[in-house]
């Protein structure tokens, strides 16, 4: 895969898909910032497996949810690397509940901390990247943003936000050559799905035309092609990483 930038931030990485995406563009060549809200022991596990494989790590803790954090933590970076190239927006939350005793705190929750952090990501990107007229973001939206489900008002709400905020950063940064793209991953097999009954597992993967869950890596691979300059000519899309179970 190639790559013209050097760095990339990727939010909500000390775990799960997040992690992966690390360690994937790790693998080829970037300089990887794991950003972590809490459980600093894990980002720094993934610092040191990473360099461990020879690729090059920093970590940078803050709340994505917070405005002048994620203001603050781009401007580390770009004192630190004279750059920003990346950003991969992937940190996120569910709060589910049926939508007639979901409160309004609920929904507003999982919104600001999914949607609202995505754009203030978006936007200090786009400032930072206009400057070398260069940059390329890929935000981790879901199936459920395109579907919607049961008990995932809020979730679905965030994530179908993300989809089309991801389109319309497209549209206003095209000129300065910044891309934006998102991802909509299906079920994905996590320490999260790992608690789910068998009987659960089985009867989503019967809606899989593929027969099984995705993996972690297969979502990260994804997100190194939209980042990279193998997808220079893509921006505002949606690519749909789910077994074909939403097409």
């Amino acid at each position: 895969m190639k790559f013209t930038g050097k760095n990339v931030l990727v939010t909500g990485s000390s775990r799960g898909i997040g992690a992966e995406v690390a360690r994937v563009l790790a693998g080829y060549g970037l300089k990887v910032w794991i950003n972590y809200r809490s459980g600093a022991d894990a980002a720094d596990a993934i610092k040191s497996e990473i360099e461990a494989a020879g690729g090059q790590a920093a970590v940078i803790g803050f709340d994505v949810s917070d405005e002048a954090a994620f203001v603050d933590a781009i401007k580390t970076i770009v004192d630190a690397d004279g750059e920003l190239s990346y950003l991969v927006n992937n940190a996120g939350i569910t709060n589910d509940k049926l939508a007639l005793r979901m409160k309004v705190e609920e929904f507003n929750s999982v919104i600001n901390a999914n949607l609202t952090s995505a754009f203030i990501g978006c936007r200090e990107a786009m400032k930072a990247m206009r400057k070398q007229k260069f940059g390329s973001i890929v935000n981790m939206a879901s199936i459920v943003g395109e579907s919607g489900n049961a008990g995932q008002t809020n979730y679905a709400a965030s994530k179908g936000g993300m989809i089309a905020m991801t389109k319309s950063f497209a549209i206003e940064a095209a000129s300065s050559g910044i891309r934006y793209n998102a991802i909509t991953p299906g079920f994905i097999a996590t320490d999260m799905t790992d608690e789910l009954k068998e009987e659960i597992k089985a009867a989503f993967t019967a809606k899989i035309p593929m027969g099984r869950f995705g993996n972690a890596k297969e979502v990260a691979e994804a997100t190194a092609f939209l980042l990279s300059d193998h997808s220079s000519y893509i921006t505002g899309e949606t690519l749909k990483v789910n077994g074909g179970m939403l097409m």
